[in-house]
C-alpha cells in the first residue's frame, strides 16, 4: 500500500470530480519505523507529498494529468526528469473556482476520510464561489460594448475570491482517520458546550478552555482553582495537599518493557510513570529519556511517601540525577499529596537517639523540598482539614475480640451489599480472608504485591464493574487508585500510621460523594488507634457502628463452620505440596526418607477415606445454612399455605437503609439528646 497526499489537507470522496495538474514532483515524506509495527499500518510502503500543483477542472485535466503521471513514472525510474507544467491560458468561460482540498484525479491518490462538517465547508466555498464566477461571466458575455473593461474586471474578482477561497481552509495535515478526544473536541459544534467562564481568570489558554467547553468542565476543582494561577502565570513551583487521584500511568512495573519502550520510542510529550520502570528505562539510556534538562515540568503525586528513607530508592536516585547533572533551572515542579502536610508521632526509640529531632509541618515541608529538588520558594496550598479526612466521610468503629472480626465483617458484608474495600496489614492474612469468604459465597476478590500486575488490574477491573462486590487489599491499593462508587472501606486491621489511615479512607467518599470507614479494632490494635487518634486531633470519638446482636448465633454459626473447613482444606493442601517436594527431592538424590519427615504422615486408606468423608459432610451442612434467609422478615397471616409455611424470599435488612443512613441517624439522633439536655 502507497499513500500520497496533496495540498493543505485531504480531500474527501464527495469533491472527486475536482483535479489538480502537477506542477512538481512527488516528494517521499520520512515516517517514524516504529509506526510499522502497528497493524494498521502493516501495507504501508512509503508516503509521498505533493505540494506544487494547479487547480484545474477535472474534464481538462485529463490530457494533462496523463501526461504528468507518465513523466512522474519515469522520473521515479530514474530514466527521466519531470518538467514543469505551463499553467493553461485563461479562457471566457464559466469555470469552477478550486481550492487545495480539490481532489486529485491521480490514480495514486487515495482517498482519506474527514470531517463531516468539513466536507460540508468545502462543498459550500466551492459552489458559492462558482455562483458568483459563472453570474460574473455571463454578464460580460450579454455586453459586447464593455467587453474589455468587463474582462480585466473578471479577472481581478477571480483573483481575489481565489484568493479568499484558498484563505478559507486552514491547513490540516491529516494522514489518516484519527480517534484522537482532542480532535472530536476542537472540532464539534459549540451548541450544547459548557459555561467555562469560572475558568478564565485561572489564565488557561483559550485552546484548553474550548476543549473543557466541549467536554462538559464547567467549574475547576478548588486545587486546580488555586494551583492554575501560580503555575501559569508566576511560573511557579507548587506544593498542594488535597485529596487526589490519578488514574492513568502508562510506564509500570509487572508490565511488558518492550511494549512500553514502544511507547517511548513515538517520543510522547508527557510521561506518567512508576519511580521503579522509569528509572530502568533511563539506567539503560532510551533515547527520549536521555536528555533530562529538557524537563520542563515534573509532577510526583504521593510525595510524603516515595521520599521518606528507605522507601523508594529508585526514586531517590531519580531525584538526584535530575538535580544534579540533568538540571534544568527552568523546570517547574508540582508536588501532591492528601497527608503532605500531617506530620505522624515520632517514635520514643527515635526521639532518644543522638542528633534526632522532632518534626513538625514546616521541617517536613523543608525537608521534601530539599529531597525533591524546589531552589526557590515555592507556592504551598493547604486545603486539608483538621483531621485530615474528608468532610462526607462517615468514621466509625467497632471494639471487639481478634477472633471475632471474621463475625463482623461476614455481618456487615450481608447486612450491607455494595462496593467494599477490606484492608489488612499482611498478605498472609488476604489470604486467610479470601478462603474463607470464598467458603462463605461472598466471591471476594484478593490483592496483593505477591499477585502478578496482570491478575491485579483484572480483578480491580471486576471490582470496577460489580455493583456489590468485596477487595481484600493490603496497603498496596491505599494510595493512587480511584475506583468510582466505593460505598465502604474496612479496616480489618488497624493501620500502622496515620497517613495509611488517611489513604485508606480515601479510597471511599471522593469527588464530594458520601462513604464509610471502619475499623475493627482488637485488643492488639488500640495503639495504633489512640496513635492515629492523637495524630489527627480527633475532636469527638468515633461513633460505634450499630450491630443487631439477635443475628450474631446465626452468623457464628455459619463462619465456625467455615473456619474448620478452612483449616482443613489448607492444612491438606499445604501438606500435600510440601511431601510432594521432599518425594521429588528424595528421588532425584535417590535416598529413602523418614515416614516422621512428612508433614501429613502416612495414614491408612481408611483414615484419609473417613477424612474426607467428614469434610464432605461440613460442606454439605454449610451449603444449607447458606440456603437459608439469615434477616428474616416477620409476617402475620392467618391463611396456610400448602406446605404449613409462608415461604419468603432471602431478604437483607441493608435492602432499605444503608450503612451510611444508619450511622448518620444515630448520630443525630445523639446530637438532639444532647442538645434537649
Amino acid at each position: 500500500m502507497k499513500f500520497r497526499r496533496g495540498g493543505r489537507f485531504m480531500p474527501s470522496a464527495k469533491l472527486r470530480r475536482k483535479g489538480i495538474e502537477v506542477l512538481g514532483k512527488w516528494k517521499t515524506v520520512e515516517i517514524d519505523p516504529n509506526l510499522l509495527v502497528d497493524e494498521q499500518f502493516k501495507d504501508v510502503v512509503c508516503l509521498e507529498e505533493l505540494t506544487e500543483y494547479k487547480l484545474v477542472s477535472s474534464d481538462k485535466v485529463g490530457k494533462g494529468n496523463k501526461q504528468k503521471r507518465k513523466s512522474e513514472d519515469l522520473s521515479e525510474d530514474g530514466s527521466e526528469e519531470e518538467e514543469e507544467a505551463v499553467p493553461p491560458k485563461k479562457k471566457k468561460k464559466c469555470k469552477d473556482l478550486r481550492t487545495r482540498a480539490d481532489k486529485s484525479n491521480d490514480t495514486g491518490a487515495t482517498e482519506v476520510d474527514m470531517p463531516v462538517d468539513e466536507e460540508k465547508r468545502c462543498e459550500e466555498i466551492v459552489k458559492e464561489a462558482n455562483h458568483r464566477d459563472c453570474g460574473h461571466i455571463a454578464e460580460s458575455t450579454s455586453s459586447t460594448k464593455n467587453a474589455a473593461k468587463k474582462k480585466k474586471k473578471k479577472e481581478k474578482v477571480v483573483k481575489n475570491k481565489t484568493s479568499q477561497t484558498q484563505d478559507a481552509f486552514p491547513p490540516v495535515t491529516t494522514s489518516k482517520k484519527v480517534k484522537n478526544w482532542t480532535t472530536e473536541v476542537l472540532s464539534t459544534s459549540t451548541d450544547h458546550n459548557a459555561d467555562v467562564s469560572a475558568w478564565k481568570d485561572l489564565f488557561v489558554p483559550q485552546p484548553v478552555l474550548k476543549a473543557l467547553s466541549s467536554l462538559g468542565f464547567s467549574a475547576p476543582t478548588p486545587i486546580q482553582a488555586l494551583t492554575l494561577p501560580s503555575a501559569i502565570r508566576d511560573n511557579m513551583d507548587v506544593l498542594g495537599a488535597a485529596e487526589t487521584g490519578i488514574k492513568t500511568a502508562i510506564l509500570v512495573g509487572g508490565m511488558a518493557a518492550q511494549k512500553q519502550e514502544r511507547v517511548l520510542n513515538r517520543k510522547p510529550e508527557i510521561v506518567i510513570a512508576t519511580p521503579g520502570r522509569l528509572w530502568e528505562l533511563i539506567k539503560e539510556r532510551h533515547p527520549h529519556l536521555s536528555n533530562l534538562r529538557q524537563l520542563r515540568c515534573l509532577v510526583i503525586d504521593e510525595a510524603d511517601r516515595m521520599v521518606e528513607r528507605g522507601h523508594f530508592l529508585e526514586l531517590s536516585q531519580l531525584l538526584e540525577v535530575l538535580n544534579d547533572s540533568q538540571y534544568n533551572p527552568k523546570r517547574q515542579t508540582f508536588v501532591f499529596s492528601a497527608t503532605l502536610t500531617l506530620v505522624h508521632q515520632t517514635p520514643t526509640r527515635i526521639l532518644q537517639k543522638k542528633n534526632a529531632k522532632k518534626i513538625d509541618k514546616k521541617t517536613k515541608l523543608e525537608m521534601l523540598m530539599e529531597k525533591v529538588g524546589i531552589k526557590g520558594k515555592p507556592k504551598v496550598i493547604d486545603l486539608t482539614r483538621k483531621e485530615a479526612t474528608v468532610e462526607t466521610l462517615m468514621e466509625t468503629r467497632i471494639h471487639c475480640d481478634t477472633n471475632e472480626k471474621d463475625y463482623y465483617l461476614y455481618y456487615f458484608l450481608l447486612q450491607y451489599p455494595g462496593r467494599t474495600m477490606v484492608f489488612a496489614n499482611s498478605i498472609d492474612c488476604i489470604k486467610r480472608l479470601s478462603s474463607l469468604l470464598t467458603i462463605l459465597n461472598c466471591d471476594p476478590l484478593p490483592l496483593h504485591a505477591n499477585m502478578h500486575q496482570k491478575q491485579r488490574l483484572k480483578n480491580l477491573e471486576r471490582f470496577a464493574e460489580r455493583e456489590s462486590c468485596v477487595l481484600l487489599t493490603t496497603d498496596v491499593a491505599a494510595r493512587g487508585l480511584d475506583i468510582p462508587n466505593v460505598q465502604h472501606v474496612i479496616h480489618y486491621q488497624v493501620p500502622r500510621t496515620s497517613e495509611l489511615y488517611v489513604h485508606r479512607s480515601g479510597r471511599t467518599a471522593r469527588a464530594a460523594n458520601e462513604g464509610l470507614s471502619l475499623l475493627l479494632i482488637g485488643p492488639d490494635d488500640l495503639i495504633n488507634f489512640k496513635k492515629i487518634y492523637k495524630t489527627l486531633e480527633k475532636s469527638e470519638e468515633l461513633p460505634l457502628f450499630p450491630v443487631e446482636t439477635k443475628y450474631m448465633t446465626a452468623i457464628k454459626e455459619r463462619v465456625n463452620l467455615a473456619r474448620q473447613i478452612e483449616k482443613a482444606e489448607f492444612f491438606n493442601g499445604r501438606a500435600k505440596q510440601h511431601d510432594s517436594w521432599l518425594q521429588q527431592a528424595a528421588e532425584a538424590l535417590e535416598v529413602d526418607l523418614d515416614d516422621d519427615l512428612f508433614m501429613g504422615k502416612k495414614t491408612s486408606e481408611q483414615e484419609e477415606s473417613q477424612k474426607q468423608k467428614m469434610l464432605k459432610g461440613m460442606k454439605k451442612q454449610l451449603k444449607h445454612m447458606l440456603s437459608q434467609p439469615l434477616f428474616k422478615v416477620l409476617m402475620k397471616t392467618k391463611y396456610p399455605t400448602q406446605s404449613g409455611k409462608l415461604l419468603l424470599p432471602q431478604t437483607s435488612a441493608g435492602n432499605s437503609e444503608t450503612a451510611l443512613s444508619i450511622i448518620s441517624k444515630k448520630q443525630a439522633k445523639k446530637k438532639k439528646s444532647v442538645k434537649l439536655n
